[in-house]
């Protein structure tokens, strides 16, 4: 097996990038998921209730910060945070810093409701949830529940072929192929058995290695098309006939990193 996709989010639900290497911290990847858009509680802005934030760019700047870029506002450079520590509801996290005011004002148009930018500033401070697998002195940035999130492309390929075989037996036009990037995957996997990933314990990758820490149940937000932001009802109505237990569908397992170190494109992936 090889590692054929790394994606970096560095704005929480927002859009992410594709990067051929990335440097693997204890909290998750270099620039991953370090800012967040929350309300005037501070409460997350979940892209489930605010599909537009899959329509904003979000680069780093070589000095801090962030460049925005979304069709219908003017790019705006983003300055590091120093504003002053607001708090959030994050699980395992009572505060963030606030960006530059700027920035609250670009989301609000952008989302239509009061919004703020926030940055965690040391992800040491949020525990991986235990009650999401997390054991103690493990670390995780504003990702929900692990560090990174691992897909391969043989399961996406099956789920596709099993969207595929239900639209026919409905009569109904195909949704698939769907794109993987509506689960939003830290890495992707070329080389395994379709779910084979649900068996293993570990995973190295290059050198790294990683604990699972749990499988992912998916939620509403797969059911966004991350081009044109509308809900439909896959791939959750097709997992929810061929991978549901305990109440809910999974696909994908969360990794909670044991090493730090580089991962790129093209490393080989042991696991078991």
């Amino acid at each position: 097996m090889i590692l054929s996709e790394i994606h970096v989010y560095p704005i929480k639900s927002v859009t992410g990038r594709a990067v051929d290497r990335a440097h693997v911290h204890p909290w998750g990847l270099e620039g991953d998921r370090r800012w967040a858009v929350v309300g005037p509680d501070g409460d997350n802005l979940w892209l489930g209730e605010y599909p537009r934030l899959l329509a904003v760019t979000a680069t780093e700047l070589p000095a801090g910060g962030l460049l925005l870029s979304a069709r219908g506002l003017p790019d705006l450079r983003v300055p590091p945070a120093d504003g002053p520590r607001v708090p959030v509801g994050f699980t395992g996290l009572d505060h963030a810093m606030l960006a530059a005011p700027e920035a609250h004002a670009w989301f609000t148009e952008l989302l239509g409701v009061p919004a703020r930018l926030v940055w965690l500033d040391d992800p040491a401070r949020r525990s991986v949830d235990p009650a999401h697998g997390g054991l103690p002195g493990e670390v995780v940035s504003f990702a929900w529940d692990a560090p990174l999130l691992l897909i391969t492309t043989a399961s996406s390929r099956r789920l596709d072929e099993w969207i595929e075989q239900g639209a026919a037996e409905r009569g109904e036009a195909s949704a698939g192929p769907l794109s993987p990037l509506r689960f939003r995957p830290s890495v992707m996997v070329e080389g395994a058995e379709p779910f084979e990933e649900d068996t293993w314990r570990e995973v190295r990758i290059g050198t790294v290695s990683f604990r699972v820490s749990e499988l992912c149940d998916r939620c509403a937000v797969t059911t966004i098309d991350p081009h044109t932001y509308r809900k439909g009802k896959e791939p959750l109505r097709t997992l929810a006939a061929h991978r549901r237990w305990d109440g809910k569908t999974w696909f994908g397992i969360r990794l909670v990193p044991r090493d730090v170190g580089e991962i790129r494109v093209g490393d080989p992936v042991i696991a078991g």
